[in-house]
């Protein structure tokens, strides 16, 4: 899996199955930055300049230095093989744009709640909604330089099931973010194989 998208393949014109994924979290915790520096196409972002009106309507105490925001969606494309795609749909952070997730959750077979560990307040939402639709989730925290936290004290925070995988990554690093979704397309492969094993033993 891993050398299947270890280098940026061209692109093909047609692929058997687009397997779509979403990039969920609080605002300023990476999502655009992930899906930009994974995608092996010039990703379709929706980002506009932050104003000083915003800061009335969005909370920028923890994100002094960002200067533009996603109003609806980022879009990027990785090949996994030349049968299999994976597109990568990263939702608004802000609760203003929150009811636009709902629509993007159509067709997704699983998502990545990207987390800053300086507020993992903010992430609560975003597992909320995923565990309300029943879609298969890993979380991953991006690295900010802020205090260290174990895997513990992260899942406790987050109220996270052991079954969901954790892991550490810099949304800014094109193999940081890429070993991110290897982990999440292994779990959704591993969620699969269960449930088939289950309806087996059911028959």
């Amino acid at each position: 899996m891993d050398s299947a998208i270890s280098e940026r393949t061209p692109l093909t014109s047609t692929a058997d199955n687009g397997l779509k994924i979403v990039v969920v979290g609080g605002f300023g915790v990476g999502k655009t930055t992930l899906v930009r520096s994974v995608s092996e196409i010039r990703p379709l972002n929706t980002e506009e300049t932050m104003t000083r009106a915003g800061e009335d309507v969005d909370d920028v105490a923890q994100v002094r230095g960002k200067t533009s925001t996603t109003v609806a969606f980022d879009f990027g494309r990785i090949t996994l093989d030349a049968h299999n795609v994976l597109y990568l749909f990263g939702a608004p952070g802000q609760e203003r744009f929150w009811f636009l997730w709902d629509r993007l959750f159509s067709g997704t077979l699983g998502a990545v709640v990207l987390v800053d560990t300086r507020r993992l307040a903010d992430s609560w939402y975003a597992i909320d909604r995923l565990e309300h639709h029943g879609m298969p989730f890993i979380v991953a925290c991006n690295d900010f330089g802020g205090p260290a936290h174990t895997e513990q004290e992260i899942r406790d925070a987050l109220d996270l099931p052991g079954d969901v995988p954790l892991v550490e990554c810099d949304a800014r690093d094109r193999s940081s973010s890429k070993y991110v979704l290897i982990t999440l397309v292994t779990h959704l492969q591993r969620l699969h194989a269960q449930d088939r094993a289950l309806r087996e033993t059911r028959a």
